[in-house]
């Protein structure tokens, strides 16, 4: 028996959850394939489509906050400046 439209449609909640897990998945396979990839042309632009996927990653989220479904609390600014020193490292290995 087919399931009906009623038992296959997700609710808004769950379809920008199920979005958000795609692209956190799309971006780790991105940033696997940038370290396996061979050819500096490849790295470049396998690195701009993790980028493009960071940003919808992020949009989703956002609206997931403006929504209620997701909490975020502020990071500190030790914990940004962290992460920009680790990225930046990350960065130029790949340029």
């Amino acid at each position: 028996m087919k399931p009906s439209k009623m038992e296959t449609t997700l609710c808004e909640r769950d379809a920008l959850q199920d979005m958000l897990d795609a692209e956190r998945l799309l971006m780790s396979e991105y940033a696997s394939a940038i370290a396996e990839g061979s050819c500096r042309p490849l790295r470049r632009q396998l690195y701009k489509l993790c980028g493009e996927h960071a940003d919808t990653q992020f949009a989703v989220l956002e609206q997931m906050l403006l929504r209620g479904y997701a909490q975020a609390q502020p990071a500190q600014q030790e914990e940004i400046g962290d992460a920009v020193q680790k990225f930046s490292k990350i960065r130029k290995q790949l340029s």
